[in-house]
C-alpha cells in the first residue's frame, strides 16, 4: 500500500532500520534541480531508496508562557548548538503498550538511554508484582526465547529487582518525572520522543555563546521542543548519502521483504565501525562522506580515498584547559605519548578543605595566604593576607558555639614565622585563599606527572613536542591537568601506507565509508602517530559530566558549626571523600607529629606573593559543590579587598602568572553553567 513520505515517516519503528521504499508517485522541479539546501527534491517514479537513519535536523522551540512586556513570541529555531541547561518535563499523555514507548523513546546502552515509567495499576508478573505508580527502568530491548522482551527494574531498598515485559503489555505507562539537568544535544540525541514534542525548561544559559540569545531577556521558563526530521538513506549507483525532508510530496511503498538490500552500498558510519567485532578488523574502506575540520594530514581523510581500519580501542587522554581569566578558554585531550615537557605552576585553593584535599605525601603543601580571616574560636586561628602555611593533616578539635560545646574538622598546619615555625588549627570551613608555592623546578613528561601527582594539576609546556610540526600546547601561557579519562577511537591508515597508522576518536569525527575487502594483517610493527585534540566548550562539558557520573559526586565542604547542625565526624568525611576522589599511585595521607615540628626541607625559602601576582591560578576540580558559585562570587567580591601590604613576591615561583589574572577560583565546568548545582 502507498504512504505519504509523511505517513511513512510517523509509522517507522526505527528498530527495524534499514527499510528499501520504492517511489510510487514522483516529484520533479523544473529546472532540474536535484538538491535544494541539503535535501534532495527530485524523485522519478521507480526509483528504489534504502532508508538507514532518521535524524533531527533542527528544533523549533515556542515558549508556553506569557511574559511581561513581550508581544507574543513567534515559534524560532533554536539552534543545536546552543549553550543552555534544560530540565524536562514529564509527558502527560499516556503510552499504551510497552512496543508503542519502544517505538518512539530511545532505549540503550548509555546513561541517557534509560528512560523510567510508572503504570496506573499493578502489574502482577510471575514471582514479582509491580505497584501502582512504582518507577520502571527500562534498560534494553532483548529477544529472548524468540520473543522480544523489554528488560526492566525496580529499585527497593536500595536493591535492584530485574524483570521483562513483553512489547504486547497493555497499559497506561507515564513518564516519571525527571530530576536531571541535560544539554540541548543530549534532549535532541535521546529525550525527544519520535512523534511528540518535549516541554522542557530553561533552567541556565552559559554567557560565554557567540551568538544571540533567542530568549527574552533573563528568560528561565518553559518552552516547547518541536523537531523537523530528515531521512537519511542511499540509492543505487550513488556514493553519498541521501537527505530527504519528510515532507516532501511523493508516495513510496515499503519494499524491504521483496528487494535484495546487497544491491545498495554498505555505508558505514564511524559509530557502526566502533560496534563490529574485533574480529572484523583490519578491513579496508572508501570514505564516502569526510569529517570537517579533523587535524589528520589531508590526504588520508578525502571522498573517494582508501583507508584501512586496523583495530578499535579505548586509550587514556588527559583533559586539559588552559589557565587564562579571558574567554573562551580552549580545552585539549593529551595523549600520554606526548612527547614535549612540562614545569609545575602553582595551584590556587579557595577554601582550606581544598587544602585538604590537595596535599600529598609525596613534599608538603606549603602555601601563602590571599584573603584574611578572623577565627570566632581561641582555638583556631585566624588568617592574614601574606601568611605561609606548610599543610600536614586533618584532625577535630572541640570549639564553644553559643555556649555548646561542638566538634569541629580542622586542618593541623604549621605557621611559617621569620625564624620559627607556628603550630596552628585552621578550620576546614574556612573560605580563605591559598597559593601554592612551587620549589620545584624538574622538568616532567606528561605520563611522569599524573603518577606522581594527584590531579587536577597546573602546568606549563617548557620544552615543545619537537615530533610534530605545530605544537598547540606550547603557545598556551598555562594549563590544568584536570582528569585522565578513557575514550573510543579507531586506529586507521592510507592503503597506501599501511605502516603509518593515526587514531580517530569515534565519539567526535563523523565519517562515512564503504567496506570494500578484507585486508590481510601485517606482522611488522606499524607507527601510531597521536595528536593533541582541541575539543569544542560543549564537548568538554559533555566529558566532565560523563567521567564524573561514574562516581557520587564530592561532598560540600564542611560548613561554619552552629547548634542545629549534626556533627560531622573526620572518619565519615575521609571515607566519602576517598571515595571520589581520582586514584593516582602517589596519592595518600600522610600524618604528622605537630610535638616535633621539623623545620622546611632543604630549598625551602619563606616566600611573599603580591596580590596581582596570585589571582590568575584556577583551582581545584571541587566544581561539583553545590555552593561553588557562591565561593566564586565571594571570592570575587573580596579581590579588590587584598591587603595592599602584601610584600612583592619571587617570580622563579610565579612565572607569567601576573599577565594571566583570573576573578574566580571555580573551575572551567562551574564556570560555564554556575547553576550545575540543579544537577545534583
Amino acid at each position: 500500500m502507498a504512504l505519504s513520505l509523511e505517513e511513512f515517516v510517523h509509522s517507522l519503528d526505527l528498530r527495524t532500520l534499514p527499510r528499501v521504499l520504492e517511489i510510487q508517485a514522483g516529484i520533479y522541479f523544473e529546472g532540474s534541480i536535484y538538491e535544494m539546501f541539503g535535501n534532495e527534491c527530485c524523485f522519478s517514479t521507480g526509483e528504489v531508496i534504502k532508508i538507514t537513519g532518521l535524524k533531527i535536523k533542527k528544533i523549533i522551540a515556542e515558549i508556553c508562557e506569557h511574559i511581561e512586556g513581550c508581544e507574543s513570541l513567534q515559534p524560532f529555531e533554536l539552534p543545536m548548538n546552543f549553550p543552555g541547561l534544560f530540565k524536562i518535563v514529564a509527558d502527560k499523555t499516556p503510552y499504551l503498550t510497552m512496543e508503542e514507548i519502544t517505538r518512539t523513546i530511545h532505549i540503550g546502552p548509555s546513561r541517557l538511554g534509560h528512560p523510567c515509567f510508572y503504570h496506573q495499576k499493578d502489574i502482577k508478573l510471575e514471582n514479582l508484582v509491580i505497584k501502582q505508580g512504582e518507577q520502571i527502568m527500562l534498560n534494553s530491548v532483548e529477544e529472548i526465547d524468540g520473543e522480544i522482551m523489554v528488560s526492566c527494574a525496580v529499585v527497593r531498598n536500595h536493591q535492584n529487582h530485574s524483570f521483562n515485559l513483553p512489547l504486547s503489555q497493555e497499559g497506561e505507562f507515564y513518564e516519571c518525572e525527571d530530576e536531571h539537568i541535560y544539554t540541548l544535544k543530549e534532549i535532541v540525541e535521546w529525550k525527544i520522543p519520535k512523534n511528540r514534542t518535549r516541554t522542557v525548561k530553561l533552567t541556565d544559559f552559559s554567557n560565554k555563546w557567540d551568538s544571540t540569545n533567542p530568549f527574552p531577556k533573563d528568560f528561565y521558563g518553559t518552552l516547547i521542543l518541536k523537531p523537523v526530521y530528515e531521512i537519511q538513506g542511499v540509492m543505487k549507483f550513488r556514493k553519498d548519502v541521501v537527505r530527504i525532508l519528510p515532507s516532501l510530496d511523493v508516495e513510496v511503498k515499503d519494499i524491504t521483504d521483496s528487494y535484495d538490500a546487497n544491491w545498495f552500498l554498505q555505508l558505514l558510519s564511524t559509530q557502526d565501525l566502533f560496534e563490529m567485532t574485533s574480529k572484523e578488523f583490519p578491513i579496508v574502506t572508501e570514505v564516502i562522506e569526510a569529517p570537517q575540520g579533523n587535524h589528520l594530514p589531508q590526504s588520508i581523510l578525502q571522498p573517494g580515498k582508501t583507508i584501512v581500519i586496523h583495530e578499535k580501542y579505548q586509550a587514556s587522554r588527559i583533559l586539559a584547559s588552559e589557565i587564562r581569566s579571558n574567554f573562551p578558554k580552549r580545552h585539549f585531550l593529551i595523549p600520554t605519548s606526548y612527547k614535549g615537557k612540562f614545569k609545575r605552576r602553582p595551584r590556587e585553593f579557595p577554601t582550606a578543605y581544598d587544602l585538604e584535599i590537595a596535599k600529598s605525601e609525596k613534599e608538603p603543601l606549603h602555601v601563602v595566604a590571599t584573603k584574611a580571616f578572623h577565627s570566632p574560636h581561641d582555638k583556631l586561628s585566624s588568617v592574614s593576607v601574606g601568611d605561609q602555611f606548610l599543610v600536614h593533616h586533618s584532625e577535630t578539635a572541640e570549639v564553644l558555639c553559643e555556649g555548646i560545646k561542638k566538634v569541629v574538622n580542622v586542618l593541623a598546619c604549621e605557621k611559617i614565622l621569620k625564624k620559627s615555625y607556628e603550630a596552628v588549627l585552621l578550620p576546614l570551613y574556612m573560605e580563605g585563599g591559598f597559593v601554592e608555592v612551587i620549589h620545584d623546578k624538574k622538568q616532567y613528561p606528561i605520563s611522569e606527572l599524573c603518577k606522581q601527582f594527584r590531579l587536577p594539576f597546573n602546568v606549563k609546556v617548557s620544552v615543545r613536542d619537537l615530533s610534530i610540526e605545530e605544537d598547540v600546547l606550547a603557545a598556551t601561557p598555562g594549563l590544568q591537568l584536570e582528569e585522565d579519562i578513557a575514550d573510543s577511537y579507531l586506529l586507521i591508515s592510507d592503503f597506501a601506507n599501511p605502516a603509518e597508522c593515526w587514531e580517530i576518536p569515534v565519539g567526535r569525527l563523523n565519517m562515512t565509508v564503504q567496506l570494500v575487502s578484507n585486508f590481510s594483517r601485517d606482522t611488522e610493527p606499524f607507527l601510531v602517530r597521536t595528536l593533541v585534540e582541541e575539543i569544542t566548550e560543549e564537548q568538554y562539558y559533555m566529558m566532565r559530566r560523563y567521567e564524573s557520573s561514574a562516581s557520587h559526586p564530592p561532598p560540600r565542604p564542611p560548613k561554619h558549626p552552629s547548634v542545629e547542625e549534626t556533627k560531622l565526624t573526620l572518619l565519615t568525611l575521609a571515607e566519602e571523600r576517598t571515595a571520589d576522589l581520582p586514584k593516582s599511585p602517589k596519592a595518600g595521607v600522610q600524618w604528622y607529629n605537630l610535638g616535633s615540628l621539623q623545620p622546611l626541607p632543604p630549598g625551602f625559602k619563606q616566600f611573599s606573593a603580591s596580590a596581582s601576582g596570585v589571582t590568575g591560578i584556577t583551582g581545584t576540580h571541587h566544581h561539583d559543590w553545590c555552593h561553588q558559585g557562591d565561593i566564586s562570587k565571594k571570592r570575587h567580591q573580596n579581590q579588590a579587598g587584598l591587603d595592599s601590604k602584601v610584600p612583592v613576591g619571587s617570580q622563579n615561583d610565579f612565572v607569567d602568572v601576573e599577565n594571566e589574572r583570573s576573578n574566580c577560583g571555580a573551575t572551567a565546568v562551574a564556570e560555564m553553567f554556575k547553576n550545575e548545582k540543579h544537577q545534583k
